[in-house]
C-alpha cells in the first residue's frame, strides 16, 4: 500500500500532522501528533497500517522541506521550551539558538530520521 503526503501542503509540523494521519487512516485520521507519538506509530503502535507493508511517498517534499526549515524549527523549540522539564531546558535552549543561527537539524530533518530510524525503507521523497 501506498500512502501519499502532498509536501506543497505542509507548511508547519502541525500541517504534516494533519497531512500523514489524513493520509494513512483518512479524514480526520491519526498518525501521530508529537515526534514521539510519530516514531510510536510508525514502529507499529496506535495507527500504523494494518498490513505492516506500506511507503509513504512524500510528494513535492522539497517545499515542505523549505516550510520545515529554519524559521519553523526555531517555533517548534520556542513551544518545546516553554513546556519542557526544567532540567532540559539547557538542552532545549541550545537547540534553539543553534536553530536561530541556521545550523543543526530542522523539523523536515526530524521527522526524515524518525522515518529512517523508525520504518526504514518506508518513506519516499519525490
Amino acid at each position: 500500500m501506498t500512502y501519499t503526503l502532498d509536501g506543497s501542503r505542509v507548511g508547519t509540523l502541525e500541517d504534516f500532522w494533519r497531512l500523514i494521519g489524513e493520509a494513512v487512516n483518512g479524514p480526520g485520521g491519526y498518525f501521530g501528533r508529537n515526534l514521539d507519538a510519530f516514531a510510536d506509530c510508525l514502529s507499529g503502535g496506535f495507527g500504523q497500517p494494518d498490513d505492516g507493508d506500506y511507503v509513504v511517498e512524500w510528494r513535492d517534499h522539497e517545499t515542505s522541506r523549505e516550510h520545515l526549515g529554519y524559521p519553523e524549527t526555531v517555533r517548534q523549540l520556542e513551544l518545546r521550551l516553554a513546556r519542557c522539564h526544567p532540567t532540559n531546558r539547557q538542552a532545549v535552549g541550545a537547540d534553539l539558538a543553534a536553530a536561530r543561527a541556521g545550523h543543526g537539524p530542522t523539523v523536515f530533518d526530524w521527522l526524515v530520521e524518525i522515518f529512517e530510524q523508525r520504518a526504514p525503507g518506508v518513506l519516499r521523497l519525490r
